[in-house]
């Protein structure tokens, strides 16, 4: 997998990265847990070091999801997440 510099930022993550929205609900039901932690491992073993989240994926379950999976590799990727969402606790 090619490797590009993210930006400015001395960053260098896969030319190809992983959105990462739809495993928490958002074109449709959530992928499973154990399914979707396989999915993001296997990408990573295929050389994807830059996965896409956001807490409103969820919301932060997205997020969680990813840090169960990539713990294993942590210092080996790069996670971008969106944030400063305001949630009503009553409708979570």
């Amino acid at each position: 997998m090619r490797k590009r510099e993210l930006g400015r930022s001395g960053l260098q993550v896969s030319a190809i990265g992983l959105g990462c929205m739809g495993l928490s609900y958002g074109y449709g039901p959530a992928t499973g847990v154990q399914e979707a932690i396989a999915l993001i491992r296997q990408a990573f073993e295929r050389g994807v070091t830059f996965f896409d989240t956001a807490e409103a994926y969820g919301p932060y379950k997205n997020e969680e999801l990813l840090g169960l999976a990539l713990a294993p590799f942590r210092d080996e990727v790069v996670v971008a997440t969106k944030f400063g969402f305001n949630f009503d606790a009553r409708a979570a």
